[in-house]
């Protein structure tokens, strides 16, 4: 089964949000699924907007109910949506929290969401809505940054996925597992070349930490060691599969490779950490990098959504 059936598509109605609309539709009419339209509000909506009866909106405190109500008409009437099937949910609250609780209780299999590009201010104090939603998903999360590498297409009243060649980047931890059984999944049902990257980070401290031989030795023995895992990997799924290694800085090398391929996807496994400034979930600055400078569309799959892990691929960190 593909793995994308139930798909939120988060949207403030603004035409930035928009662009995510293609991907959600385009994947929900590919596996005959559906499409969760989802608007976050600060005041409570009701749960029948679209259906109350007009004489609700005479009074003048209820007027942004019915702005609200006519711009969601309006891109439920979208051609995009022609087939699909959708519904419109209403909610209130913060938008990351109650687009990652609205995904957990509706069981949704993706989220399609657009990232902004970030001024001085977002960097130092906190990032976009988008990496929010990235970090606190329960389920994977394409990110999309136009203009990009497009692999959507629609024309004629018909939606294709021209997904050419996807990019997988893996550590070899269980916190790419899950990233590796979507990534070959996908490339099986479409018939995709799949291709693997791992990056040796310029982080020589770090490797002499883990190997007690030395910074020179340490490298040499983790090539090797990359080097015996990508070939695995290359067994495990057969002809389809090319791997890559590359030493660098890891969200550099990884956006170089999508681009020098030509990828229309890269696949990531998205392990995060608890915030210095509270309880809330944050992105490692490599996956921020990534998906604020990739080509093309970013597929963040959280961690915790490995079911089984693949034996060949899950080892102790090394």
């Amino acid at each position: 089964m593909f793995p994308f059936r139930n798909i939120l598509f988060p949207t403030d109605f603004s035409a930035h949000s928009h662009a995510a609309l293609k991907y959600a539709a385009g994947f929900a009419r590919y596996s005959r699924g559906r499409v969760l339209m989802l608007n976050v509000q600060d005041a409570k909506v009701p749960a029948n907007l679209l259906t109350l009866p007009s004489y609700v909106f005479e009074d003048q405190e209820n007027q942004w109910l019915l702005e609200l109500r006519a711009k969601a008409k309006e891109l439920l009437a979208d051609p995009l949506l022609d087939g699909v099937d959708v519904e419109a949910v209403f909610v209130e609250g913060d938008p990351a929290t109650e687009i990652a609780r609205v995904a957990f209780e509706h069981e949704l299999d993706l989220i399609t969401v657009v990232t902004r590009d970030r001024n001085r201010f977002s960097l130092a104090f906190g990032g976009s809505i988008a990496e929010q939603i990235v970090a606190e998903s329960p389920c994977a999360v394409l990110a999309i940054r136009p203009p990009q590498r497009d692999f959507v297409e629609h024309r004629g009243g018909q939606t294709q996925l021209r997904l050419n060649r996807v990019l997988l980047a893996t550590n070899f931890r269980p916190s790419s597992a899950a990233a590796t059984q979507l990534a070959t999944n996908i490339s099986n049902h479409l018939g995709t070349e799949l291709h693997a990257v791992y990056v040796i980070g310029d982080y020589f401290e770090q490797i002499s930490v883990m190997f007690p031989e030395g910074g020179l030795a340490a490298l040499t023995r983790l090539r090797s060691y990359v080097q015996e895992r990508m070939a695995q990997f290359s067994r495990a799924f057969g002809p389809r599969a090319s791997t890559h290694v590359a030493e660098g800085r890891p969200y550099q090398e990884i956006v170089k490779l999508a681009a020098n391929l030509d990828a229309d996807l890269i696949v990531i496994g998205t392990a995060v950490h608890g915030s210095l400034f509270g309880s809330s979930q944050v992105l490692g600055s490599e996956i921020e990098r990534v998906i604020r400078t990739a080509p093309c569309p970013v597929l963040c799959v959280p961690a915790q959504k490995v079911v089984t892990p693949l034996p060949a691929l899950v080892t102790q960190a090394v």
